[in-house]
């Protein structure tokens, strides 16, 4: 695969869950405080239930079950996607919900973190950070091949988007995972705002 104007190989917007510094250590943790870490799991549930119904049309296209014609109706009618449906396409949609939701982490959910944490939890914010920047690259990515496979839909311009699809829901998938375990407790200790 090609490289992309910022000079960088898909294989390397990746990251990698070894080098994550150490979860922190919060003490006793009541329920009551669990609770905005579940918040943000729902909220991830949603938008990786929208990832996966995204990767079944695209396996459909690609097995010729499902017509590119159809491909804008059964977008319109995922749950999310219904909220999203100005942004226009199948990607184009996603990648806006998903800046979307990691503008709301930058700007409000760090940074309370960051003020109010303790050191261990700063680090992991500096590395959810660090993570976003791969989010946000990829999703620059898909946005542009997107953009392209509606503007001249082609085989390979489909299997240049679908690699950059698979890309970002790996990456997705572990960023999540790390804010829900890494956070879960942490936002309801310093009562953070979701």
């Amino acid at each position: 695969m090609a490289k992309h104007a910022d000079g960088r190989p898909l294989t390397a917007l990746t990251i990698d869950p070894d080098t994550r510094p150490p979860m922190p250590q919060l003490g006793k943790v009541t329920d009551s405080q669990r609770q905005a870490g579940r918040h943000l799991a729902a909220i991830h549930r949603h938008y990786l239930k929208d990832l996966a119904r995204i990767a079944q049309v695209m396996a459909w296209m690609e097995g010729g079950e499902t017509p590119p014609a159809d491909l804008a109706h059964i977008v319109l009618h995922t749950e999310m996607a219904q909220n999203f449906a100005a942004a226009g396409t199948l990607c184009g949609q996603q990648c806006w919900a998903l800046t979307m939701h990691h503008n709301i982490e930058e700007q409000s959910i760090f940074p309370q973190l960051q003020a109010r944490g303790s050191d261990s939890v700063r680090t992991i914010v500096d590395r959810l950070r660090e993570e976003h920047e791969v989010v946000h690259a990829l999703l620059e990515r898909l946005g542009k091949a997107a953009e392209s496979l509606t503007e001249a839909p082609s085989a390979k311009d489909f299997a240049e988007t679908r690699a950059i699809f698979d890309q970002l829901v790996t990456v997705v998938q572990s960023h999540f995972h790390l804010e829900e375990t890494a956070l879960a407790e942490a936002l309801g200790v310093y009562q953070v705002d979701i």
